[in-house]
């Protein structure tokens, strides 16, 4: 081959591969664009009550995002459970309100979304030394590192319609997965910009050891306690009251709201602070 030859078909793999690209781009925006059915804005409205608090541009932002999941997603039914559009729609719309702000693709890096009819029992290992035990655990989700998320689907719809008590499982399970994307699940997301971090890893390392104290004393309120487990989970329930207890959270925790908010770049207090105006 020749130098001319050589250079030629690396300038023909470059160009097929911007065109793939190009191209690929191109469907995902026919994809967002996609007119977003008026049955699926009712089940949205009954079943993901955060759906009415979105300001009119945001909502119509998260239509985009949930034409793209849907497309993306696959939903298998365990259990018996038979998956409707009123399953597919009421975990989407929670899902994608993690995303409102993202132009690139979404959710990457898995496939399918396992749906049991309620609290399944799942294997849980531990180890002591040498010593390895195995017990069934009852869950209401999970989320597989680079593998599906699983939901109980009663637990869905009753953390999904109160948007007020900080338990929404869907956020939590997704809020895990935005936490892989560095390729490892640690409770430090990839941040929008460099100079991000050393802020975030001040303000939730702080909040982080203040919020352990207060499960310790019994005086822990705005965040579930079962983050205190690991910074992981304490990452997917700061995510779960920063959406459904946003005013206490900005209120009691200005910093950490302040963080989750540069990050998710959403201020879902404002969007209560509206509706309560307009009352």
């Amino acid at each position: 081959m020749t130098i001319t030859t050589y250079i030629a078909t690396i300038i023909c793999l470059v160009i097929v591969v911007y065109l793939c690209l190009a191209l690929r781009e191109a469907y995902r925006k026919r994809v967002y664009r996609r007119p977003f059915k008026e049955e699926w804005k009712k089940i949205l409205q009954e079943n993901v009550p955060l759906y009415l608090l979105l300001p009119g541009d945001l909502r119509e932002l998260l239509h985009g995002h949930i034409n793209y999941f849907l497309h993306n997603k696959i939903f298998v039914g365990r259990g018996e459970q038979i998956i409707d559009d009123t399953i597919r729609l009421t975990i989407a719309g929670n899902a994608c309100l993690l995303v409102l702000k993202r132009k690139q693709r979404i959710f990457t890096g898995f496939k399918t979304i396992l749906v049991y009819p309620d609290t399944y029992a799942a294997k849980e290992v531990r180890y002591d030394g040498y010593v390895k035990t195995q017990h069934a655990s009852a869950r209401a989700g999970e989320s597989w590192y680079r593998g599906p998320i699983v939901l109980s689907w009663s637990d869905v719809i009753k953390g999904s319609k109160n948007v007020s008590d900080g338990f929404n499982v869907v956020l939590h399970e997704f809020a895990h997965k935005l936490d892989e994307e560095n390729e490892v699940m640690d409770g430090l997301p990839i941040l929008q910009k460099q100079e991000h971090y050393a802020e975030w890893s001040r303000v939730l390392n702080k909040e982080y050891g203040e919020f352990i104290e207060r499960v310790g004393e019994g005086k822990n309120t705005v965040i579930d306690s079962y983050g205190a487990e690991s910074p992981i989970e304490f990452f997917a329930v700061i995510t779960e009251s920063f959406f459904e207890k946003s005013r206490p959270m900005q209120e009691n925790l200005p910093d950490l709201y302040s963080q989750l908010k540069q990050f998710y770049d959403v201020d879902p207090a404002e969007w209560r602070n509206k509706i309560k105006d307009s009352d």
